[in-house]
């Protein structure tokens, strides 16, 4: 089964982002597939590669990071939702006369089209909020 993905919440105001991980990481065991992990409103959070969690925290920032490199899953960070709170990437930065990306790896930056993409690729459509 193919599987497309929302994230809503903030990595450390909610455990929604969280349970996506977990979610994923148990359909990629029973051989599924993760079309993409698009991330919208507060959900852009966990794409911020300086965010840096007390010691006895999980960095959700790393482990999403590492699902996207081991098993190369899309990961999408809403441009719209992004640009409100000040996630850009390094082109975006130019533009706007900063000088750093805050894109964490394995995260891009795109539009709804990707979203909606998504949901006609996939069997599923899951939001987690």
């Amino acid at each position: 089964m193919k599987f497309a993905i929302q994230v809503n919440t903030s990595p450390y105001h909610s455990n929604a982002g969280l349970t996506a991980y977990q979610f994923i990481r148990a359909a990629l065991d029973e051989q599924h597939e993760i079309v993409r992990v698009f991330f919208y409103h507060e959900g852009v959070y966990h794409a911020f590669q300086y965010a840096t969690p007390p010691d006895d925290e999980i960095s959700q920032v790393i482990r999403w990071s590492e699902l996207a490199r081991d098993y190369q899953i899309d990961l999408v960070v809403c441009i719209s939702a992004a640009q409100r709170r000040g996630l850009l990437h390094s082109d975006e930065a130019q533009q706007q006369g900063k000088h750093d990306n805050d894109v964490a790896a394995g995260f891009r930056i795109s539009g709804l089209g990707q979203l909606v993409e998504a949901t006609l690729l996939a069997d599923r459509f899951i939001v987690f909020a």
